[in-house]
């Protein structure tokens, strides 16, 4: 597939004044040009982000209306349901909530809906049950700012609730007695991405001012807020990367007993954002993908060290089954695309027996794979529930909002949604959506890699690589610096793993590097030894048998001209 490669326009003189002022190596000083960082307390903050950087709580809508209630639930020892989100962002927010307000005394308990009976969100059945039990008081984390009708209902119960959300609000917000979402229309708060774990933060923050507890009684809690931040994919900016950089912090001497055995489990070498995002979170949210939530959050409110192990070790068992479910539905997914679906615009494919748990993962490799938009589709009883993804550029919400006539429900936003589809009218859904699709002229959307810098061999070395550690935690908003080198020979190249990947070293004058391109191993057979190349990509250090040496972690190859 080809690539479109566009690399920043460099402000050198910014970036002189950058390596002048702050002895900063150049490549450094042009990636903090290019994130326009530039002044000493923009440097500051994004390099050592501290405490005293978190805004103000009370800025966000209802903030002082939340707390107040929750302070007199405290007062008269009023029981509370928190009521969150099955995904890595629900578990650790009820996981913050519920630790904090027992630890002002108060009786807590959760409620998580169940992913494949249940769905997302707020449901009248939940509600009915919490009011059975006796709650009379709900706070939702990671949901609620839609449930307008679920929360009526409450009302209509006598069961007062406090939203708690990050999502975007539909035109009217609910009837709830606070509702903290600094994407509510009328937010006066300086950033509005917060995670679901984030506006958490905020509350146990804004509740511990008005307590006059010491700083640490919420700041202790950033370790299990940082997952929940990574592992929703929020910018990592502003606010979220100050949760960040100082939650990894804490976690690599964390006092949670869970997230220690969890990471024990996992055994990553280093403490950083790929340690959340590949290590913690799959397995986070491996669990609610097969139906089983309870057990992420059993992990991290776990107070017994032989338990949390057991806990681990489950989560690690559904994670594998969770990844050899996906596998399979990957491999039926790409036989029926290549056998018809090859030649279409959009990727709309169903079948009986998929576990709509992992299809939204199996869709999001089906569009990295094919750079398309991609619905996939369970089907049981005649009724398909599916997910989709699509690719820059393209709004997949508003191109179902074109065929809404042929589906029975569907939300979502532009670049992920679900939908529900009876399967007399997939067949039709499928042709309206391509129809739409073709009349978008998606097919001439190019994938873009962005650069932040061409390099050459003789400017790179283990100091100045290891210098961009600064950089962490990547994610969005935040990805690894891509870097460009022109005109390398290759020295060596070869397939490993059975063909999988491809290892490279190449070579500029005296100056040689290995690189490695994780799944690209079938591009060994379009080059040849001395063949002259242009590649793109991350800059690593490769240990091995105790020796530190720079690699390129490869994004992309083209021949020279």
């Amino acid at each position: 597939m080809n690539k479109k490669w566009e690399c920043y326009e460099v402000d050198e003189i910014k970036v002189k004044e950058l390596i002048d002022k702050y002895n900063i190596n150049e490549i450094l000083a042009k990636i903090l040009v290019n994130k326009n960082i530039t002044s000493k307390e923009e440097i500051d903050l994004f390099i050592n982000p501290t405490r005293n950087d978190f805004h103000d709580p009370f800025m966000m809508p209802d903030m002082e209306i939340a707390v107040e209630r929750i302070l007199k639930a405290i007062e008269n020892k009023e029981r509370i349901m928190i009521y969150g989100d099955y995904d890595a962002d629900g578990i650790t927010s009820i996981t913050v909530l519920k630790s904090f307000l027992e630890e002002r005394g108060l009786d807590v308990a959760s409620y998580i809906p169940n992913r494949l009976n249940e769905g997302y969100g707020l449901n009248k059945e939940a509600i009915e049950k919490i009011y059975d039990d006796g709650y009379r008081l709900m706070i939702t984390v990671d949901c609620g700012i839609t449930g307008i009708d679920e929360i009526d209902y409450a009302n209509s119960l006598g069961i007062e609730t406090i939203v708690t959300d990050h999502h975007e609000p539909a035109e009217e917000i609910p009837k709830a007695i606070a509702v903290v979402d600094a994407k509510r229309k009328d937010n006066e708060y300086p950033f509005n991405q917060l995670a679901g774990v984030g506006v958490v933060f905020k509350l146990i923050q804004a509740i511990s001012t008005k307590l006059k507890l010491e700083e640490k009684e919420y700041l202790k809690y950033l370790d299990i807020v940082c997952i929940g931040t990574i592992s929703d994919i929020v910018p990592l900016v502003n606010e979220n990367r100050v949760i960040a950089k100082l939650g990894l912090k804490l976690v690599a001497q964390t006092k949670n007993i869970g997230l220690k055995a969890l990471l024990d489990i996992i055994g990553f070498k280093n403490i950083d954002s790929s340690t959340v995002s590949f290590g913690i979170a799959p397995r986070i949210n491996a669990c609610g993908r097969m139906g089983n939530e309870q057990l992420a959050l059993d992990l991290f409110l776990c107070k017994d060290k032989n338990l949390a192990k057991e806990l681990a070790i489950k989560l690690n068992e559904y994670n594998v089954e969770r990844q050899s479910i996906e596998k399979k539905i990957f491999d039926e997914a790409v036989e029926k695309i290549e056998k018809k679906e090859k030649d279409s615009t959009c990727i709309i494919i169903g079948s009986e027996g998929w576990h709509h748990g992992i299809i939204g993962i199996v869709a999001s490799k089906v569009t990295d794979m094919y750079f398309k938009p991609s619905i996939l589709v369970c089907f049981e009883d005649g009724v398909g529930k599916g997910s989709g993804r699509s690719i820059p550029g393209f709004d997949l919400h508003e191109a179902l909002m074109k065929c809404s006539d042929k589906l029975d429900k569907f939300g979502g936003h532009a670049m992920a949604v679900g939908v529900t589809v009876k399967k007399d009218n997939f067949d039709g859904f499928k042709q309206e959506l391509e129809e739409y699709a073709k009349k978008s002229e998606i097919d001439k959307i190019v994938p873009v890699v962005n650069i932040d810098s061409e390099l050459s061999l003789k400017n790179i070395n283990i100091e100045n690589v290891k210098s961009l550690n600064v950089l962490e935690p990547y994610g969005e908003a935040n990805k690894m610096p891509m870097f460009l080198f022109k005109n390398l020979k290759i020295n060596s190249i070869r397939a490993l793993s059975e063909g999988k990947h491809l290892k490279l070293t190449l070579k500029d004058d005296n100056f040689m590097i290995d690189a490695i391109g994780f799944n690209m191993g079938n591009l060994s057979e379009e080059y040849l030894l001395d063949d002259k190349v242009d590649i793109v990509g991350n800059l690593d250090i490769n240990v091995f048998n105790g020796n530190e040496n720079v690699q390129i972690i490869l994004k992309d190859i083209r021949k020279s001209y």
